[in-house]
Formats: structure tokens, sequence, C-alpha cells
């Protein structure tokens, strides 16, 4: 005679009761089951068939359990500095988001938030029709200039020489200034044929790539000049993907610093990952706060942008901190030792984010 199947206390990391399927052995592997998850293989023993607005408020439940683990993640992700990392070492991680997962949710929504308002930003409303336009320079109509020019007949009749003036400066002011394209190498400008760029010790398809990319580029600064959105969007399509490969090296940052700490280097990533997130969840605040300001007093004047101004304020000085406080609980040092290696980390940070700027906007002006 078949066992009754133990009935497990529903918790909020387990299954409710009413959504098992009462199965002795996994309905997979065919493992004897002791609780609400086969020990052996990991599926569930839950029962799908039912009717289907059950199963959809089912999925909607779920949906709501990752929305609380998320919560379960955020508090200590920007309150409590180094929690999540000092946790996920010791081992309690089921109960947080995995770092990779929230530092890709992180960064997809600020990358996200920052694209959109940095578009809204380039863009000046012109024309009656709406259209977006992009001010170059001073533009005058016909009927203007029929007005002007009958101005400067009236003052040519009383005086000669400031009609002569006045016309000059109208001349000046219109007229748009020409552009040197030029560029110059070992002395001389530039010539494919005759002087051409050549790097030292670098196969000749580099070097033949190097001057298809200067003999293009006086046409693509035009093309960005007329139509600024073209390097934005190559930018937003860079900057992530090269923050993501940029993880490895600050990890790499925090194992030479830390080179005795007897760390493994995933325990520097795992760190790297978390702060990261902290960041970007930050930033993705402050312009949000920002966003809402500009919508609730658009002269951004008020008791609103001014509460706001004041909490973007203290997130931008929280930040500093909590990275300072979270390498302390992490890494177990004396106070005077992690203040010159934050400073340190800090040095070397700014430099290899300086490096990844430069190699983001020239890669985006290469992809144009």
């Amino acid at each position: 005679m078949k066992a009754e199947p133990s009935k497990t206390k529903s918790t909020a990391l387990t299954i409710p009761e009413n959504r098992l399927a009462g199965s002795i052995s996994c309905m997979n592997c065919g493992t004897e089951l002791k609780g609400p998850f086969c020990y052996y293989c990991g599926q569930p023993d839950k029962n799908f068939m039912r009717f289907f607005p059950v199963l959809l408020r089912e999925l909607l439940e779920d949906t709501l359990d990752f929305d609380s683990r998320f919560t379960r993640t955020l508090k200590p992700l920007l309150f409590k500095p180094g929690k999540l990392t000092r946790d996920y070492l010791d081992g309690k991680r089921f109960r947080y988001v995995p770092p990779l997962r929230l530092y890709i949710f992180s960064s997809i929504a600020f990358f996200f938030l920052a694209a959109i308002l940095a578009a809204d930003a380039i863009k000046i409303t012109g024309d009656q029709d709406g259209e977006d336009q992009v001010v170059t320079g001073i533009h005058i109509g016909e009927d203007s200039q029929q007005e002007i020019k009958e101005v400067l007949e009236k003052v040519e009749n009383l005086d000669p020489e400031l009609a002569a003036d006045l016309e000059q400066d109208i001349r000046e002011a219109t007229e748009e200034p020409e552009s040197d394209d030029s560029f110059n190498f070992n002395g001389e400008p530039w010539d494919r044929e005759t002087n051409p760029v050549v790097v030292p010790l670098m196969p000749q398809w580099v070097n033949e790539w190097v001057n298809n990319e200067i003999e293009e580029s006086p046409a693509k600064g035009k093309e960005i000049e007329a139509n600024p959105d073209l390097i934005k969007d190559k930018v937003f399509d860079v900057l992530p993907v090269t923050m993501f490969v940029l993880l490895p090296i600050v990890a790499l940052l925090f194992k030479f610093w830390y080179l005795f700490a007897k760390k493994f280097y995933v325990e520097h990533l795992i760190f790297a990952l978390h702060n990261h997130s902290f960041i970007f969840v930050a930033l993705l605040i402050t312009m949000l706060l920002g966003t809402f300001a500009g919508w609730r007093e658009p002269s951004e004047e008020g008791p609103v942008t001014t509460t706001i101004e004041w909490v973007n304020v203290a997130i931008w000085c929280w930040i500093p901190v909590y990275l300072l406080v979270s390498l302390k609980r992490v890494y177990q040092q004396g106070w005077a030792m992690t203040l010159a290696k934050y400073s340190l980390i800090g040095l070397s940070y700014m430099m290899l984010l300086a490096f990844a700027t430069a190699f983001v906007a020239l890669l985006s002006f290469v992809l144009l």
C-alpha cells in the first residue's frame, strides 16, 4: 500500500499546496518525492491540468513572485553596501536576483531611458509643421532680404560708408564659415597616394582601413552635423556592450589590488556586478526624478523641482560613500587600508573609463 505524500507547509520560497500535483514520485525521473521539488532532477510537482483562467492567474502570481524577489534585492542593493555580495559569497543566494541577471536588467533599463532622454535633448522643434529640425546657421528668407535691401538703400542715401559697413556685417553673419577638412600627417597634408598614414608593425589591411576612415571622415562629419541622432544612436549601440566587456577588466583591478586577500577571481567579478548594478539603478532613479520634475514643472521652478534636486544631490553624494562602505564590508580590511585601495582603484577605474569612452566615440564614428 502506497503511502500518502507528505504535505509540506507552503512558504514564500516553495509552491503553495493547492498548486501541487500530489505525486508520490517525480513524473520526470521517477525519484521518490520528499517535497514540492524533485531533489534529483529539480522538476517541481506542479499540476498544469486545470482551467486556463487558473493557469493564467498563477502565471501572474509567478511574475509577482519574481517582482517580490527583485524588491527583496532592491533594498540591500540601494541601502546596504556590500550586503548582496557578502550574502552571495556566504551562500545566501536564492532570496535575491542573481548578480548577472541583476546587472543585465539594470543596465538595459538605464541605457534605454538614457537613449530616449538623449534623443529628446538633441531635437529642436522648428517649423510650423512640427517637424524636428537642427539649427545649423542663420537663414534669411526672401521677404526679410527685401526689407534689409530697402533699409540699406535708405541708409545709403544718408551715409554711404555706414551702409557699406552694415552690408558687410550682414554678409559675414549670414555666410557659413568654410571648414578646413584637411588632415596633416608628418607635417604635410594627408594624401592616400603620396602621404598615407602608415602604422608601424601593423599588417597592410590595418593601414588600408585607417586611410579609408581618414578619407571618409569629412563626409561623416557633415552627416553628423546635419543629423546628430546618427552618432547618438551608434553610441548607445556600442556603449552597453562596451560596459559589459569592461566588467572582467574591472574584476581584474580588484584582483590586482587585493592580490593577497585569498579570493577567487569570480568573487571580484560578483562584487563588480553588484556595484555596477547599484550605479545603474541610482542613475536611473535620478533620470526618472528629473523627468518627473520636468513634466510637473516645465518652468523648472517650484517645490517639486527643488525637492527632486536635493534628492538627486543626496544620491550623487551617496554613490561614492556606498562604494567605499561596500569595499570595506566585502574585503573586511581596516579603514586606512580600505581608503588607500579605494583611492587607487578609483583612479585606475577612471583611467579605464576614459579609455573606454574614447573607444566608444571612435568606434561609433567608424560604424557610421
